[in-house]
């Protein structure tokens, strides 16, 4: 039995796709039933569910709130982890929890390896970096770290939908274009999660899975790329705004974002034999059902 946690958000209703589709044997669980703020809620779920493997797609992921709001942040990415984590571990069984390319401050100037030095610019990025350290400090837990990096999907808000819907409104738009990173679809990362759990269910677990893995689209582009990526996809349904590029000094948040936050996955394709599409193949699918749900007015 697969514990999902966070299934109402982007990657977790993919998961929950997938599952049903292949007729695996799952729980899918999300707030107030699972709530990390509520550690109680935690240790239920996992207690009624009786799970062989946990995928932890809960997080608190609104990078700029959390710049205010630290300890929502902290509950879901750094403590309400690390509990689940260890309900896992006193269990023994795997766990596969997903992070960020945010735990990187964007300096090094080429694609992040997993062993290089963590340097979070936010508090998003400090808790999750220390969700990650304090899990993998338990030196007995079956414990996989995927960091990904721009999840979007056809439904949860993300940056693509965004976009098409500012696009409806505006004639042009000012997007960044001097931050770095890929777009990552939910449903690829999705079907790496379950690829990376089919190869545990047929090789039990290994020294080497333990750890942390890149998963994110092949390829590489700016905010102000992808956004013309998905004005492209969805030429023949709308029109496309005026892309204007911006430097990040022209567009301040309350978080500091990474400048360049690409993440080299090679590890990842070595040890599970997992990789995921290129970014542009991916999108083109997802702006189409994005359209289709929320057709142009």
């Amino acid at each position: 039995m697969i514990l999902i946690t966070g299934s109402t958000g982007q990657l977790g209703q993919e998961l929950v796709k997938l599952c049903t589709e292949r007729g695996l044997a799952f729980r899918a669980v999300s707030r107030p039933e699972f709530d990390f703020e509520q550690p109680g809620s935690v240790a239920t779920c996992f207690a009624t569910t009786n799970p062989t493997l946990v995928i932890n797609a809960a997080a608190y992921t609104a990078v700029d709130k959390a710049e205010t709001n630290q300890e929502a942040a902290r509950a879901g990415n750094h403590t309400g982890p690390l509990h689940l984590a260890q309900l896992c571990a006193a269990a023994n069984i795997s766990f596969i929890h997903v992070s960020t390319d945010y735990v990187f401050d964007g300096a090094k100037g080429a694609p992040y390896l997993e062993s290089d030095p963590t340097n979070p610019t936010g508090v998003y990025g400090a808790t999750k970096r220390d969700g990650e350290a304090a899990i993998l400090n338990n030196t007995t837990a079956k414990a996989i770290i995927l960091r990904t990096a721009w999840v979007y999907a056809a439904h949860g808000k993300n940056f693509a939908r965004t976009m098409l819907g500012a696009a409806r409104r505006l004639p042009t738009l000012r997007v960044v274009a001097d931050q770095r990173g890929t777009p990552t679809a939910a449903p690829d990362l999705a079907q790496a999660i379950l690829a990376i759990a089919a190869r545990l269910q047929q090789t039990g677990w290994r020294a080497e899975y333990r750890g942390i893995f890149h998963a994110t689209g092949a390829g590489e582009t700016t905010w102000h790329g992808f956004a013309t990526a998905i004005f492209e996809a969805a030429a023949a349904s709308q029109p496309p705004p005026e892309v204007q590029p911006v430097t990040t000094a022209d567009w301040p948040t309350p978080a500091r974002r990474p400048a360049d936050s690409r993440l080299d996955c090679t590890k990842l394709a070595e040890v599970f034999g997992v990789t995921l599409p290129p970014w542009r193949t991916s999108l083109g699918p997802i702006v189409q059902q994005l359209l289709t749900l929320d057709p142009p007015g």
